[in-house]
């Protein structure tokens, strides 16, 4: 009898495991394919102009304003010379592809419950797509579960909205993040990554300034990073820069640091997302507090770099 159950397991084991691995086969292939058109490259129309450039925000009163309420434009000043550590090209690259497979498989019934739900609460597209700035200052489409009336408008932040256009189960799946997970597709296929800055909007020019001037646009973004544990949107424009640039520095900074600051930015993530935190209560104070600790942390990288030289 246990020998018999035993080797109803292997086979069981052995199938479940061909079957996976058909399947990522599958899904890798799919990815490939999508990923020329995921980045514009066919479309030189949709591409940014400034792509490859570190740049810097004019104040001109004459410009449109933009995603961020001001009214400006970006100037390129210098190219980017960050050349990807082995860690961020191979080793971090190659955990987001395991942890963005085994997340698509795992998670798969929670994508078709969350799917029915957007469908019936508010007729529409299930999912959610919007250019995003990548890597280097790219462009790439992004994908979410759709968390707002078909009728809001497409390019414009959350907090910039004056009736949110959040729907009711929209508000639930962005508050405890369900409406992100459709971001492993993105990481699957190279756009992203499980940490990194979160990819600002195309229009965003303010931010994607103050990125600059910490290097912040230099590594690929992510699903959550240190902006996101520390308050999210509700955090100010150069305080969201100065995080991502705290996190972007420990990655440029060698393996060691930046797998750390990888795992601490995993499980933080998890936390807030178990605590529903992505609110900064009680104002300026509380995001002051966060600055601070976010500064504590950066004294910590800069320790680990020291010890690893």
């Amino acid at each position: 009898m246990k020998e018999q159950t035993k080797k109803n397991l292997k086979t069981a084991a052995t199938v479940t495991g061909l079957a996976l691995g058909a399947t990522y086969l599958v899904m890798r292939h799919i990815a490939k394919k999508q990923y020329p058109d995921s980045v514009y490259a066919n479309q030189p129309e949709e591409q940014n102009p400034v792509e490859g450039k570190k740049v810097v925000f004019v104040e001109d009163i004459n410009d449109p304003m933009n995603a961020d309420g001001k009214q400006g434009h970006l100037e390129a000043v210098e190219d980017i010379t960050h050349i990807p550590t082995f860690y961020e090209g191979y080793i971090k690259r190659g955990i987001d592809i395991a942890l963005s497979f085994c997340g698509l498989v795992v998670l798969s019934p929670v994508y078709a419950a969350t799917a029915l739900a957007i469908k019936k609460d508010d007729p529409g597209p299930v999912f959610f797509k919007q250019k995003r700035v990548a890597q280097n200052k790219g462009y790439f489409e992004l994908v979410k579960f759709r968390s707002m009336s078909v009728n809001t408008p497409k390019d414009v932040p959350t907090h910039m909205l004056q009736n949110g256009g959040i729907t009711k189960v929209g508000a639930f799946i962005r508050k405890t993040s369900i409406d992100e997970l459709p971001q492993l597709w993105n990481i699957f296929r190279g756009n992203m990554s499980i940490i990194g800055p979160r990819p600002a909007l195309w229009n965003q020019d303010y931010l994607t300034a103050e990125r600059d001037k910490y290097g912040a646009n230099d590594v690929k973004p992510g699903l959550t990073g240190l902006a996101q544990i520390s308050g999210r949107d509700e955090l100010e424009i150069p305080e969201k820069a100065k995080l991502d640039g705290v996190y972007a520095k420990a990655l440029k900074s060698g393996s060691v640091s930046g797998f750390l600051m990888d795992v601490k930015m995993f499980f933080g993530s998890i936390t807030s997302v178990l605590k529903s935190k992505g609110v900064v209560e009680g104002g300026t104070g509380t995001i002051a507090k966060e600055i601070e600790k976010a500064n504590n942390i950066s004294g910590m990288v800069d320790e680990d770099i020291k010890a690893e030289l």
